[in-house]
């Protein structure tokens, strides 16, 4: 499925990828993938493990080199010159990309050092990320010493220190705990208000509904759906009016009331004693359920309209859940990305000698 990619040239898709093709002997890692993020926007790309994300990351972040296709990263073409795009972007991997056997202050110097900015503007940028991520009182003593969400933070303002056009942020939130999530969704949300563009990659998916403007999934290798959280879950089927009951007898009464207030394909839950059924009309055909109920000795314990949610998107879109991915790897067998942290600190470290 093509995402309407913008013309070369086009000044307001930062980001934009046309028919690229990957593949790892037998294993097409990507199969003529398109993908356009407008200016200051976020796009967030979901799929399993093996769909291509990781791959596709490389590729446009100059890593790996595509078997065909194109590719533009601030209006620079990716394989015409690969070193005009490493100077215009910032990439946080999967895993922290950081020295640590150096301090905060030393890792962020170091990265400024590597974009020319000067030894003056190195210390002042290193000042201001740190203060930024609430890594001050930390910023004299070694990264070793650092938890696992002080080392994720320290690796995403690793990529702010050439304030870069383009954000490529691959599963920036992977082996978080949930405050620490919480905590860089909220400084992503505040990257993306500056106006950075932004491609995330993820498996969480209210990771994505909360931070992507735009989602698209991506399975073997190709765009399979895309648009915003909305219009995905309007793909998958409307609402649904579920009811939680308190006796054995009850679920038969309730079936009933679903049936009579127009509601179909009632699915019930016997041992939980919970009914749903797909609606039209939202918090109209919950009154109607519980209007029909009214006057019958049900004992109803909860009742509401629920929406579908990006899970039941990835569910339908793929053919299983979101969580059944979380344990995965790279993308294919051939891939840089597949050995893990090995994978992500060599690619932080080609980023920055492309710069020099």
């Amino acid at each position: 499925m093509s995402t309407g990619a913008p013309p070369r040239g086009r000044g307001d898709h930062p980001v934009v990828a046309e028919g690229l093709v990957k593949r790892y002997g037998s294993v097409t890692a990507l199969d003529g993938l398109d993908l356009a993020v407008p200016r200051g926007s976020v796009l967030g790309v979901l799929g399993p493990n093996g769909a291509g994300k990781t791959t596709a990351v490389r590729v446009l972040t100059t890593l790996l080199r595509p078997d065909s296709g194109r590719a533009e990263v601030a209006g620079v073409d990716v394989l015409a010159d690969p070193e005009g795009v490493r100077r215009r972007i910032g990439v946080s991997g999967q895993y922290a990309a950081v020295d640590e056997q150096l301090t905060g202050t030393e890792n962020l110097e170091m990265v400024g050092d590597l974009y020319h900015l000067g030894r003056p503007r190195s210390r002042s940028r290193a000042r201001e990320l740190l203060e930024r991520f609430d890594l001050a009182e930390a910023a004299g003593r070694p990264v070793k010493t650092y938890s696992g969400g002080m080392r994720r933070r320290l690796d995403l303002a690793g990529a702010l220190v050439a304030e870069p056009e383009v954000l490529f942020l691959d599963e920036p939130t992977t082996g978080l705990d949930p405050r620490s999530r919480l905590g860089m969704w909220d400084v992503i949300g505040e990257l993306v208000s500056g106006g950075t563009t932004l491609l995330l990659t993820t498996q969480y998916l209210e990771e994505a509904d909360r931070l992507a403007d735009t989602i698209a999934v991506i399975d073997r290798g190709k765009v399979i759906a895309e648009g915003t959280a909305d219009q995905l879950k309007a793909q998958v089927g409307g609402e649904r009016v579920e009811l939680t009951v308190g006796r054995d007898e009850d679920v038969a009464t309730a079936r009933e009331a679903l049936r009579r207030a127009g509601a179909q394909d009632v699915t019930a839950d016997e041992h939980a004693r919970s009914l749903s059924a797909p609606v039209s009309g939202g918090a109209a055909a919950l009154m109607a359920v519980l209007g029909e109920l009214q006057g019958t000795d049900a004992e109803v314990l909860d009742a509401g309209v629920r929406r579908p949610t990006l899970d039941d998107v990835f569910l339908t879109l793929t053919g299983h859940g979101a969580e059944d991915d979380a344990d995965g790897g790279g993308d294919g067998p051939g891939d840089p990305g597949a050995g893990g942290r090995r994978g992500r600190r060599r690619g932080r470290h080609v980023q920055q000698e492309g710069s020099r």
